[in-house]
C-alpha cells in the first residue's frame, strides 16, 4: 500500500518503520524537519516538511497517488483538519485520526472519520491491570471492544458454547485450549473441556 502519515513524533515514526519493514510504500510529514530524525537510519520510505494542512504540502507529499493516511501529531484539531481535507479534496478512503482528548472522541467520530485514543486505551488497560483483570482491548472506528479471558469450571465440562447464555452486552468470541489453539465460535460451537479458556467479547463505549 502507498501510507501517508502526518507527525512524525514517536508514534509517527515507530508506525512509517513499521510499515516500511513491511514493504509497502510510505511518506511522513511534519512541520518539524528536525523530527525525522526520529526515523531509523535504515527507512526507505519519504519525508516532506510542512504544514500538514496545506493543499500544496500534501501534494507535495503524494497524497493524489496514496491509499490510506493517518494523522497521528500530538494537535487533535491538526489531526481531525488533515483526515477532513483529505477525504473532501482527494477522496481518500481510509483515514484514522489519533485524538488524545477522550471527551472530544465520540464529537469527531460523528464526523465519518475512524479516531483512535491512546488516552483512552492506555486507562482502560492500567485499570484492568490494577483489579487484575485479564482482559484485553482492541479498538475499531470509534468503538472498543474489551476480550476477557475466562477459564472454564469443571460444571462447564462438556458443555457447548452455544448453550452458554453470557447477557446482553456481551458474547462468547472463541476458545482457547491449553495448547495455545483458539477456536472461533462463530464457524461453529465448541464442547468446552478440562483447561479450556472461554475469550468473551464486551463493548466498552
Amino acid at each position: 500500500m502507498n501510507i501517508l502519515i502526518v507527525g512524525c513524533g514517536r508514534v509517527g515514526s515507530e508506525l512509517a518503520a513499521a510499515l516500511n519493514d513491511e514493504g509497502h510504500t510510505v511518506t511522513i510529514v511534519d512541520a518539524n524537519e528536525a523530527s525525522f530524525e526520529l526515523l531509523p537510519h535504515d527507512f526507505g520510505g519519504f519525508c516532506t516538511a510542512g504544514i500538514p494542512i496545506d493543499l500544496d504540502v500534501l501534494r507535495q507529499a503524494g497524497i493524489e497517488n496514496c491509499d490510506a493516511l493517518a494523522a497521528v501529531s500530538p494537535d487533535d484539531n491538526t489531526n481531525i483538519m488533515v483526515c477532513q481535507v483529505a477525504r473532501e479534496y482527494f477522496k481518500i478512503e481510509t483515514l484514522v485520526a489519533r485524538i488524545n482528548d477522550p471527551r472530544r472522541e465520540n464529537v469527531f467520530s460523528h464526523y465519518g472519520l475512524q479516531t483512535i485514543c491512546p488516552t483512552r486505551l492506555t486507562v482502560e488497560t492500567l485499570r484492568h491491570v490494577l483489579l487484575g483483570e485479564q482482559s484485553q482491548n482492541i479498538t475499531i472506528g470509534s468503538s472498543t471492544v474489551s476480550f476477557q479471558e475466562v477459564p472454564v469450571t469443571r460444571r462447564l465440562f462438556g458443555v457447548s458454547t452455544d448453550s452458554i447464555d453470557v447477557g446482553d452486552e456481551e458474547s462468547v468470541f472463541a476458545v482457547r485450549h491449553p495448547d495455545g489453539t483458539l477456536s472461533l465460535v462463530t464457524h461453529k460451537p465448541v464442547t468446552l473441556e478440562n483447561g479450556d479458556t472461554l475469550i468473551i467479547a464486551r463493548s466498552v463505549d
